[in-house]
């Protein structure tokens, strides 16, 4: 069984059962995941799509679906228990269903850690009663495992492996029909339907800012693998906008892209790796935000920035995500070069804190040899 929430897991979930049916083509995977871990080769129970929320009331709104979906796993680990759970990321559901599991006698692997550095450091003691091996993509991570005794593994980043443009730049500006003489900036509104109706408004109207001040601005939107056009059907129509939108090929919209709006996520490690300069912008319902003020431990909210242990790109949160505060930010990398080749320099370095690739293959052999 193995559990992935929301587009990043169902990504590296992917990845781990390509490798892992590589290796040995009799295992079989079942659970929640999306498109891409249905093309590896998964039988989804639930889609990832309809558990990807973030937020208090957000969680609140969906908490049928997301119930549902736990019963499903919790009937089956009780009734007919797989030989190994799978927990990707997703904590709140994940470490429920980890205790499921421990009463059930199933042996679980948790791959990519909740982020216990960051914030509600007291789980590190409940994964370790509940968790029988970690496989963490962070060195950082190591030491918070070690300290409570929990079998840890260091596997490097997922990313490393997948992150690779299909088509050189100036191929990928004619697939995409971008006018290679105009200056390109990348719209990325985020994975999560909440996200969207947040956050894509926002992100519009900085567009049409930017479009006032660069007349021959172009931008470009990829369509995340967990939505569909429909869910940005409602805000690009009438925006007086004309924006690029591309279905897969995000690494590609990346590279041709001279700046980017990205929501905070996974999206910005992804981004840091391309190499393309960005401003981070998030916001949650108001309580939330209060809620997460309180909790959160660490300077940063964008994992790029986390990773590189330094602001190497600005982040606009809450009030300050405002369409004239993250226009500004992305003039200033449009137009100062010394200020965007700084940005450039500081990501390159990220890529050297994430390990040597062939996390995927690492992890599958970790979740073998527990089977065996």
């Amino acid at each position: 069984m193995i559990v992935a929430g929301e587009a990043s897991g169902d990504l590296h979930g992917a990845g781990l059962i390509r490798e892992a049916r590589r290796m040995d083509e009799q295992v079989t995977f079942f659970g929640i995941g999306g498109a891409r871990m249905r093309e590896a080769g998964a039988e989804t129970l639930v889609d990832a799509s309809d558990m990807a929320v973030v937020g208090l009331f957000e969680v609140a709104a969906h908490f049928d679906v997301i119930y549902r979906a736990y019963a499903t796993l919790r009937d089956i680990l009780r009734k007919d228990p797989p030989d190994l759970l799978i927990l990707i990321d997703y904590p709140d559901f994940n470490l429920r269903l980890a205790k499921v599991a421990k009463r059930a006698g199933v042996r679980v692997l948790y791959y990519i850690s909740p982020q216990v550095w960051a914030w509600r450091v007291g789980r590190v003691k409940k994964i370790a009663r509940l968790v029988d091996r970690m496989a963490v993509v962070f060195p950082f991570e190591v030491p918070f495992y070690e300290k409570e005794g929990v079998p840890v593994s260091f596997v490097g980043h997922p990313l490393l492996d997948v992150v690779h443009p299909t088509m050189s730049p100036e191929e990928a500006r004619a697939f995409f029909g971008l006018d290679s003489t105009k200056r390109t900036v990348g719209l990325f509104p985020g994975s999560r339907r909440g996200e969207i109706k947040r956050l894509l408004p926002v992100i519009l109207e900085t567009a049409l800012l930017l479009r006032g001040r660069f007349p021959d601005l172009q931008f470009v939107l990829p369509l995340a693998s967990s939505l569909n056009r429909q869910d940005l059907a409602p805000h690009l129509e009438g925006s007086g906008l004309n924006i690029t939108v591309v279905e897969g090929k995000g690494y590609d919209v990346m590279q041709v892209c001279d700046a980017i709006i990205s929501v905070s996520g996974t999206v910005t490690l992804e981004i840091a790796l391309i190499g393309t300069p960005m401003v981070i912008i998030y916001r949650v319902s108001p309580f939330t935000y209060q809620v997460a003020k309180r909790l959160v431990r660490v300077d940063h909210i964008g994992l790029c920035n986390i990773v590189a242990g330094e602001r190497a790109v600005r982040e606009l949160v809450q009030d300050e995500a405002r369409p004239e505060i993250i226009a500004d930010e992305i003039t200033r990398i449009l137009t100062d070069d010394e200020y965007a080749a700084s940005i450039r320099s500081k990501l390159v370095a990220v890529r050297g804190k994430l390990g040597c690739g062939g996390c995927s293959a690492q992890v599958a052999r970790l979740a073998l040899d527990m089977l065996a």
